[in-house]
């Protein structure tokens, strides 16, 4: 543990002691993001010459790149909260952890598989017998490559699975020690969900892992993914605190045509942990990809999505919530460019916000020449419960093509809104819980579409426990 000092006259936060000052991102110091760990990282796993380039190519493009690119954006980088100087990632492989010593018969009720995920590896890996004899892959993303190395090679060199212009993108390009790929073959279609389950936030750890994921023509999956704590908060004495952990972590999707795909995630992790987290989507045609994401946990949490509808009638719906409490920062970017014909999306962010969190909600849709006939819409919506929290909202649009059925963006920030409190309480209903039912009502989008019922039942859970949490303090004060 380590003591950190605050500068005198430093503002306040809600429960009163002086927040960090701001944080320049410059600053954002990854001693171990160096060639001498990406040359580590391939001796000790034997990777082939090719590998070891695209690490290398990837680690300059993120010396050369500032932390945001997108002039619209770069005054609301926020970074004070991470303080990672002292985290280190595991090089060499865990050899207790692997796919064949984890694997297990015993597949989690309501899913078709389950892999599990700990700092040193694999921790637990099962898949129904139906699922398997119809050809679908779960498998850690190094069995991948001895499996099918020239696959492999497809999906990950020259990093096009990954935003280019990203910093900490090509970080985790450059770094991953570990990951998960899921392959579904085409036509088929999985009645239950898989989970990809993460277990992080090891004092000083730092862990990069990627995720791949490919749903074959006409196929169809429902993938639930949970990136929690794997230990219970460490109490320090006054003026100490636990060194934080690092997770950089991708989904990087392919939808062959008229493919389908759910991706529900529920991140949890320790008020400990800084988040970077990239969504990249490839959808082909008439291939429909449909995300739900949750962020509550995470002192830091950095969340890019970035959706391409390069196939006629390909659709996307994407819905990501987040609630803040004490001085956590989310700060949620996202990008759908659509390129085909008859191509839609449904883009919303929410926000719920209190003490002193903030929240930054940040999207763009960018319509090309090719892309006639788009109906798409991006809606962005903070709700702040205390006059120290801060969402900002900044939806954009960039037409390139004027023969569109509908491009349209919404944005609004502000408290609970009181017509709504009235009508509750005319109904007999107390303030407080009249409150509560506002905003987890507010929420609900995103709990509803978790197609796992226990994730579901889960995510209720952790929202209204947050409620509680915060009604508590309040009283207290």
């Amino acid at each position: 543990m380590t003591g950190e000092t605050v500068p005198a006259g430093a503002p306040k936060t809600a429960a009163g002691a002086a927040r960090k000052p701001r944080q320049s991102p410059t600053e954002l110091t990854l001693t171990f993001a160096s060639a001498a760990t990406a040359g580590r990282l391939s001796e000790a796993h034997g990777e082939p010459d090719w590998l070891r380039e695209d690490r290398l190519a990837a680690l300059g493009r993120f010396d050369e790149l500032p932390i945001e690119t997108n002039q619209l954006y770069t005054s609301y980088v926020d970074l004070r909260n991470a303080r990672l100087a002292d985290c280190q990632p595991r090089v060499t492989p865990d050899p207790g952890a692997t796919a064949q010593g984890a694997e297990s018969s015993a597949v989690p009720e309501g899913s078709s598989g389950l892999i599990e995920m700990g700092e040193d590896g694999v921790t637990s890996l099962s898949l129904d017998e139906e699922a398997r004899r119809r050809g679908v892959i779960l498998e850690p993303l190094r069995a991948f490559a001895r499996r099918d190395p020239a696959a492999f090679r497809g999906w990950l060199e020259g990093g096009a699975t990954l935003p280019d212009g990203d910093k900490l993108a090509q970080l985790t390009r450059s770094l991953w020690s570990d990951g998960i790929h899921l392959s579904v073959p085409a036509g088929v279609r999985l009645e239950r969900p898989v989970v990809l389950r993460w277990n992080l936030g090891r004092p000083g750890s730092a862990v990069l892992s990627r995720t791949l994921i490919d749903v074959g023509q006409d196929a169809e999956v429902r993938v639930v993914e949970e990136l929690q704590a794997y230990r219970p908060a460490i109490a320090c004495a006054e003026g100490e605190s636990v060194p934080q952990a690092f997770f950089a972590g991708t989904s990087e999707v392919r939808l062959g045509a008229d493919a389908s795909l759910s991706f529900s995630s529920l991140q949890e992790c320790s008020t400990d942990q800084v988040a970077s987290i990239h969504r990249q989507a490839e959808i082909g045609r008439g291939a429909s990809l449909r995300w739900a994401l949750a962020q509550l946990g995470s002192r830091l949490v950095r969340s890019r999505v970035d959706n391409r509808l390069v196939g006629d009638r390909s659709s996307v719906e994407q819905v990501e919530i987040v609630f803040g409490s004490d001085d956590q920062v989310f700060d949620l970017t996202s990008y759908t460019r659509h390129l085909g014909r008859d191509t839609t999306g449904n883009l919303l962010s929410k926000g719920v916000l209190q003490d002193s969190a903030r929240a930054f909600m940040k999207g763009l849709i960018t319509i090309e020449k090719t892309a006639v006939g788009t109906d798409s819409f991006l809606g962005e919506f903070g709700m702040n419960l205390s006059r120290n929290a801060r969402a900002v909202a900044i939806p954009s649009l960039e037409i390139d093509q004027p023969d569109c059925r509908r491009v349209a963006h919404s944005s609004a920030v502000g408290p609970i809104d009181e017509s709504q409190l009235f009508y509750l309480e005319s109904r007999g209903i107390a303030p407080d819980e009249a409150r509560k039912f506002i905003v987890l009502g507010f929420l609900e989008p995103v709990v509803a579409r978790v197609p796992l019922e226990s994730a579901r039942d889960r995510l209720r859970e952790l929202l209204e426990s947050k409620w509680v949490a915060a009604h508590r303090a309040k009283t207290a004060a």
